[in-house]
């Protein structure tokens, strides 16, 4: 006798499609007249599809271990016949042969229902990574357009200052600089214009000039031969500005001699 003899105890396996078409096309067979049998199908089918929707978490480590060394004591049951209604291997004694077959879809059902488990969460936990990744990128990208609009309007509004000053010098192979300060905005904008991409790794930094301290005052963008920056920070006493070649993200002081030296207008 096959295993597909006895679809009784092949319900489980079938629930969670572990079966072969052999073993498959006998328990649709035997579904067909056994009310019991397809009850338990039923109600196995939907336990399997609500167990990948049930873990919200990232599985504990080892839990695939664990179920895969305790899935050895799953047994399951052969269902129980309708009240008056003899069972339809009552009285028959079982093949041992038969019985050690059994095993194979207790296994594979208890596989199967774990790996619903844990891939149904892990699933999950990932579609939440993903959507939280997404929204922390909407909120950076938003933070970035205030802070870009905010600095647009204060560049603008030193610009249109009634007590601005401005000052314009070679920065050298072709490239000038107009520096604006406001007094009354304590604010400087600094321009440029022709000014060649710095070499790889290194960016453009200005810096405030504070009788011969240098304060950062910003990082220019790298792919903008011309450009209009809102300097970073007050003027308070400075008297002028540099610029420098840094590294990419900029330095704390300058590392390299300055590109240009500009005086501030008086």
């Amino acid at each position: 006798m096959s295993i597909a003899d006895d679809p009784h105890t092949l319900t489980g396996a079938y629930a969670v499609h572990a079966l072969d078409d052999d073993e498959r096309a006998a328990v649709e067979g035997h579904l067909d007249h056994c009310d019991t049998c397809a009850q338990e199908v039923r109600e196995l089918t939907e336990t399997a599809s609500r167990l990948g929707l049930a873990v919200a978490v990232s599985p504990r480590r080892g839990m695939r271990d664990d179920v895969l060394r305790r899935i050895a004591t799953v047994r399951q049951d052969v269902p129980r016949a309708e009240p008056g209604r003899p069972a339809a291997d009552e009285g028959r004694v079982p093949d041992p042969a038969v019985r050690r077959n059994r095993r194979v879809p207790q296994w594979a059902l208890a596989a199967c229902v774990a790996a619903v488990a844990v891939l149904g969460g892990t699933a999950l936990w990932q579609y939440q990574q993903a959507r939280d990744a997404r929204e922390e990128a909407r909120q950076t990208q938003e933070q970035a357009r205030e802070q870009v609009q905010q600095q647009s309007q204060e560049l603008a509004a030193v610009l249109a200052a009634p007590d601005v000053k401005s000052r314009t010098g070679r920065l050298g192979d072709g490239a000038s600089g107009t520096v604006v300060v406001s007094d009354s905005r304590n604010q400087a904008v600094f321009i440029a214009a022709g000014l060649p991409e710095p070499p790889r790794g290194k960016v453009y930094q200005l810096w405030f000039d504070d009788g011969g301290a240098m304060r950062p005052a910003g990082l220019m963008d790298s792919g903008r031969g011309t450009e209009a920056m809102l300097m970073d920070g007050p003027v308070d006493r400075a008297t002028g500005m540099g610029i420098t070649l840094e590294p990419a993200g900029g330095s704390a002081r300058p590392t390299t001699a300055p590109v240009a030296l500009m005086d501030f207008p008086s």
